[in-house]
């Protein structure tokens, strides 16, 4: 089952980032590739044209999004996630994140 959301950095789409059979994958957009107005998400995430891919773990970029401590415990419980399905939690709880960077579910 593939997992998929939408990359914003100050509110503009600049790429996706999914999880399939084969890991977890980011990807910015082509025309972000073309004019990077905002720059790369991560300093580790150089803007590029080829996907970033991590066949066991989520890039670890986007896993520092995730909360920890007390935070992660009210958001697990509340909305009933496995503490283990990082890119779940991403996709649940990154909407609104503290920084530039939000990721949206795709709602396929």
């Amino acid at each position: 089952m593939s997992k998929s959301g939408k990359v914003f950095m100050q509110h503009e789409h600049v790429g996706n980032i999914w999880q399939d059979e084969e890991g977890y994958w980011f990807k910015y957009l082509d025309t972000y590739v073309q004019s990077p107005g905002l720059g790369p998400v991560s300093q580790a995430l150089p803007v590029r044209n080829e996907p970033y891919h991590e066949e066991k773990t989520l890039i670890a970029f986007f896993d520092g999004l995730i909360p920890e401590g007390w935070l992660l415990d009210i958001a697990v419980k509340n909305w009933k996630l496995n503490e283990k399905d990082r890119m779940e939690l991403l996709l649940t709880v990154c909407r609104d994140c503290v920084g530039a960077v939000s990721i949206i579910r795709d709602e396929n």
